[in-house]
């Protein structure tokens, strides 16, 4: 059955000498795998260059529910970047955001208000010309909302302690060792309530940061316990840490 969608890049690889296996976060279905024969021509109708990492795409393909690997009939950019591709620190962000989506989205069915967010978050990274340092730990923070365990901020005030099991702020530290001193979960407070457009408000040091970032994959790691370790995590505390 062909079926027509916007789709998201996640990833892609080299599958033997002629084709390739993508990874996207589609609209219409949810994650999908496809396998794609590797042009050997630059006038070739599906490019090559189509497939790096946060594309979006507008894609026809052949679904069928029995299959793991499905069969793109054609794709094209639905939008093409401004400065993204060409930004060292945009493109080291967008490696991270892509990397940590396929691991957040393995098992996630066709989610509309998820697939917006995504996109919205890369076309803003894509348009912004101001500070972004602080991106990625928004962007992972309010992923949560669709992956069903955003923090309850009602109760965060200031002295609370925030129980990462719960997922909540507590006046009284809780009886086990998940859970943020004051201090610092006044920091993941503050950037609970800010977005995109505000996150340059808040002014973090290096080693600020690298904790926010290890608390976010921690709290990550409690609500989804197959979660591995981040390859790209290196290279984006070098720039942003």
């Amino acid at each position: 059955m062909l079926e027509k969608t916007r789709a998201i890049v996640l990833n892609s690889l080299k599958y033997g000498e002629s084709q390739m296996i993508v990874d996207m976060y589609t609209e219409g279905r949810g994650r999908l795998s496809f396998i794609q024969r590797i042009p050997r021509q630059g006038r070739a109708g599906i490019k090559k260059q189509y497939f790096q990492p946060l594309t979006i795409l507008d894609i026809e393909f052949d679904y069928r529910a029995t299959q793991r690997l499905h069969k793109l009939r054609s794709a094209a950019v639905a939008f093409p970047f401004r400065s993204l591709p060409f930004d060292m620190a945009k493109l080291s962000i967008a490696l991270f955001a892509a990397e940590f989506t396929i691991y957040v989205t393995r098992s996630e069915q066709a989610d509309p208000a998820l697939y917006a967010f995504i996109e919205h978050s890369v076309r803003w990274l894509d348009a912004c010309d101001g500070s972004f340092a602080n991106f990625h730990i928004i962007y992972m923070l309010h992923l949560t909302r669709f992956l069903g365990f955003y923090p309850n901020v009602e109760d965060a005030t200031s002295g609370c302690c925030f129980d990462m099991r719960e997922g909540c702020f507590v006046s009284v530290a809780p009886p086990h060792t998940d859970f943020l001193p004051p201090h610092e979960a006044e920091n993941i407070g503050l950037l609970l309530r800010l977005s995109y457009a505000t996150m340059r408000l808040l002014r973090l040091t290096r080693e600020e940061r690298n904790r926010c970032v290890d608390v976010v994959l921690a709290y990550y790691r409690l609500h989804q316990p197959d979660f591995p370790d981040m390859k790209s995590l290196a290279v984006l505390r070098e720039l942003f840490g």
